[in-house]
């Protein structure tokens, strides 16, 4: 006989996401506001895929990876806000079983991969800057395909390990995930059972996912801006300077809330900030990554406006 209505997990059809409760009003401002940032941020994305694709001044490795990054946010957004705008429409504010394990898989392959992502952009500037003569052959086409390769490898393998642990807990009725998405810790909230070995893989999960490439990142801007510094000229220093400055800004965008949020003890969960958490490093990261490497990236702006100058003269 089940006691206080537990069910084990071979019973559950179907999850409530909570998501933002409000007044009927506040969620329709809120769809027109979600609505609009998702399409700015296929747009802007979007567009940075096809100024590399067709500009031949861009088909270098730094873009090749900046290209694979706004693929990447793009999919990533596209596994959470879809849902929000339903759920802000709809009374029923469900997702099946299979389909919150699919969109949890999804989501941390794409967030898994971004990480690595970001340690080899920073990888491809540390060669860039501080071995300019042996970049085309540190960085050749072969290679960065294959740096691109382990990178979903990676997301792939440690998201089926996140997955599988997370979602083969049994759960406690009446199975309402206080989220807006399927996120890990949002759904070990349910289980039934002891989660301190889910906590304790997590961390070591998020030590390798995160704080490894993040290390990555930190030891190659240090050989970097030792580099920098070695520079007799002032203009020299500053245009090496910029070209790491927008990778720099987006790491942090993204490493801080992503450390926060799967580093931390289950003990110091709290919903309302872990929904906060997950909206910047999913959807305002992917919103403000393409503004950032166009506003302060020169030939980027470039490709853009000779694009629009074609158009004027066809």
């Amino acid at each position: 006989m089940q006691s206080l209505g537990k069910k084990n997990h071979s019973s559950v059809s179907e999850f409530i996401l909570l998501g933002f409760p409000s007044e009927a009003q506040v969620r329709m401002a809120l769809f027109a506001f979600f609505l609009l940032l998702y399409l700015i941020t296929l747009l802007g994305n979007g567009l940075i895929v096809m100024l590399i694709y067709l500009d031949l001044h861009l088909h270098m490795p730094m873009y090749f990876f900046l290209s694979v990054l706004s693929l990447v946010d793009m999919s990533y957004v596209t596994t959470t806000v879809p849902q929000i705008l339903v759920n802000m429409v709809c009374p029923r504010r469900t997702i099946s079983w299979g389909a919150c394990a699919a969109q949890m898989f999804i989501f941390l392959v794409l967030g898994i991969a971004e990480c690595v992502l970001y340690a080899i952009m920073a990888y491809d500037r540390y060669v860039a800057i501080c071995f300019p003569l042996h970049y085309t052959l540190l960085m050749s086409h072969s290679i960065c395909i294959k740096m691109v390769i382990v990178c979903w490898s990676v997301g792939i393998t440690g998201a089926l390990i996140y997955t599988v642990f997370t979602m083969h807990l049994p759960y406690c009725g009446p199975y309402k995930i206080n989220h807006f998405f399927c996120e890990v810790p949002a759904v070990l909230k349910l289980a039934c059972a002891d989660t301190s070995f889910n906590d304790r893989l997590d961390f070591i999960l998020g030590f390798i996912l995160l704080l490894v490439p993040l290390s990555l990142i930190l030891a190659s801007y240090v050989r970097i801006f030792t580099s920098i510094f070695k520079i007799r000229s002032a203009q020299g220093r500053l245009k090496s300077f910029s070209t790491c400055a927008s990778h720099v800004t987006v790491v942090i965008m993204f490493y801080g809330p992503a450390i926060i949020m799967y580093m931390r003890p289950s003990s110091w969960y709290d919903p309302e900030r872990d929904k906060k958490l997950a909206l910047f490093y999913n959807v305002v990261s992917a919103f403000l990554n393409p503004i950032i490497y166009s506003l302060r990236n020169k030939d980027v702006k470039e490709a853009f406006l000779k694009i629009l100058r074609v158009r004027r003269t066809a």
